[in-house]
């Protein structure tokens, strides 16, 4: 019932036109649009024409915004036309911050993120091993600790339905993860092992470790696990863009590494693209990618390089978020810096020196702060430029900082979803008084700040309309906050509709070409079942992706997708 309404809802012809159209196009001097997308609730992004019907559009870019008479005189007997009977058309969704390849394993990998019991967490696993070879390693996962009350799970929950397989599980929010005694063995880990600055082994009263690792500790068994061939890697960005473009998610930044780029590079080169890629890679590696931009530019349309990641610290959940105050469970702890303050200064003055854009990570009130001081100080010192620092997640943000966002022209890059996850159980964590500034959407906005959303996938959902249900509702995901969890903090359906579209075309420089829909933009459009401002925040959630239009072409089809 409900697919037939939404095939209702949309239509594709392409082959008949009412007579009014057809003769409009035998008299227009104007060229034949390639698409032509009517009778729509059009959300261009664009303050000067906010609201139009139809859009017509010319191989990759748009040519006419406006009503249905303007794009008229577009129309030829080649031009496809999409009816969209008033569903709504908004800006393809930009997702500032993902982990792309990750994101495209984890779909085919072990689900945990809900697993609710100890012993379901374990029965998942047994599952999930019944399905492999002996010697396949079990990787992603996505568990979370607090389902079942915030215990970390140990190598003894799996080893026994684990017996031929190695298994290294990721916490979802990506800073820790849980290895079996095999893979502990194959990595040399035991309770000979030091510890690592900026992680840490959870040990048991014995020394032992647990098969818990958090943040820089992890990478003694990442290197042990066996690396990936080009083939599967392609494999998974395809996965992936298929995935994302059923979201309505028209580009995204990708946190990643060479290995990726490399694979993007590939499939970019035999026009297997569907989804546009802002490929940024580790901020240690700066001089490597100035060399890069040096000798192959900044890339396209399609496949962009330029950007830098870099990590302050950890995360809440995982208790290495940094912060100036201790964990409110915790009293001793502060969390972690995962790197030495004097190299990110190195780092990023080495970046912005070569003209790069420098991205970072940093969740606690402490590594935000210092974030900006450092901002603050390489600005200073290299002179005025357009820069565009961002702070990735900017979690748990000192009240006094929220202005230095607007104050320093710094981006704040965030996550809502994360919001309605993580509001589960924060305050316990970090208690009331920080909570009031943590994911604080409104404030940092009111303040004059640029915001930019993203999903952080594979950590969280690629869904850009749960994420814009989040930033305008805060109903946290176990149902205990129905006026939204920190409720000062929830900002409008349009603001959250900037955060995906506008503002995250600026995020990446790329705000004269994507982001709005307007004459002359990237024909990147997704087309919704319902106008997500006129109806309660609360039922955004219920809202479909009828169809995903990168470059002017289809690439996600309800109708479609629901007869394969």
């Amino acid at each position: 019932m409900h697919q037939t309404r939404l095939r209702c809802l949309y239509r594709v012809v392409t082959a008949v036109f009412s007579l009014c159209l057809l003769n409009a196009c035998e008299t227009s001097t104007q060229e034949s649009a390639t698409l032509v997308i009517t009778d729509a609730r059009v959300w261009t992004g664009d303050s000067a024409l906010p609201w139009a019907e139809a859009v017509a559009v010319n191989e990759e870019r748009i040519v006419a915004v406006g009503n249905s008479d303007d794009v008229a005189a577009f129309i030829g007997p080649d031009t496809k036309i999409i009816s969209a009977m008033g569903s709504m058309l908004v800006p393809g969704f930009i997702d500032t911050h993902v982990h792309f390849v990750d994101g495209g394993s984890s779909l085919a990998s072990v689900q945990l993120r809900h697993a609710a019991t100890r012993d379901e967490f374990t029965q998942r696993i047994a599952d999930f091993t019944a399905t492999l070879e002996p010697g396949e390693w079990i990787l992603n996962g996505n568990w979370d600790h607090e389902n079942w009350g915030g215990e970390l799970p140990h190598r003894d929950w799996i080893d026994a339905v684990t017996p031929d397989n190695p298994v290294w599980i990721n916490r979802l929010d990506g800073h820790m993860a849980l290895a079996n005694s095999i893979a502990l063995k194959a990595a040399g880990v035991d309770a000979d092992t030091p510890d690592v600055s900026g992680g840490e082994v959870i040990r048991n009263a014995d020394g032992q470790p647990t098969g818990v690792l958090k943040d820089n500790a992890m990478w003694l068994v990442n290197e042990a696990v066996p690396a990936s061939s080009d083939a599967l890697v392609d494999r998974q960005v395809r996965a992936a863009m298929q995935h994302v473009a059923g979201n309505g998610v028209t580009t995204v930044h990708d946190m990643a590494d060479w290995k990726s780029l490399s694979a993007y590079r590939r499939l970019h080169s035999n026009d297997e693209l569907i989804t546009r890629i802002y490929s940024i890679v580790p901020l240690s590696d700066w001089q490597r990618l100035r060399d890069e931009v040096d000798e192959h530019g900044l890339g396209d349309a399609w496949l962009k390089i330029g950007g830098l990641k870099g990590f302050m610290d950890g995360s809440l959940g995982s208790h290495t978020a940094a912060f100036f105050e201790p964990f409110t469970d915790a009293p001793d702890d502060l969390g972690m810096f995962i790197n030495e303050l004097d190299d990110m200064r190195e780092w990023i003055s080495g970046a912005d020196a070569a003209g790069l854009h420098v991205v970072v990570h940093a969740i606690g009130d402490s590594a935000i702060s210092h974030l900006l001081d450092i901002y603050l100080n390489v600005a200073d010192a290299h002179g005025e430029r357009d820069r565009r620092f961002r702070i990735e997640h900017a979690q748990h943000i000192r009240p006094f900082d929220i202005e230095r966002f607007a104050a320093q022209n710094v981006i704040a890059s965030m996550q809502p979803y994360h919001a309605i996850d993580d509001g589960r159980w924060a305050e316990k964590v970090i208690g009331p008084e920080r909570s009031k500034t943590t994911y604080a959407f409104h404030s940092l906005i009111d303040s004059g700040a640029r915001v930019a959303f993203g999903s952080d996938w594979y950590v969280a959902p690629a869904t850009p309309i749960d994420g814009i249900y989040a930033a305008a509702t805060r109903r946290t995901l176990d149902g205990a906050n129905p006026d939204g969890w920190v409720p000062e903090q929830k900002i409008s359906v349009e603001q959250a509709l900037r955060a995906y579209t506008v503002n995250a075309a600026y995020a990446s420089f790329e705000e004269n070409i994507k982001g709005s829909i307007r004459a002359g933009m990237l024909a990147d459009m997704v087309l919704l079942d319902r106008d997500l401002t006129a109806i309660p925040p609360e039922s955004i959630r219920d809202t479909q992706v009828l169809a995903t239009i990168v470059g002017g072409r289809v690439v996600h089809d309800v109708t479609q997708a629901s007869q394969d």
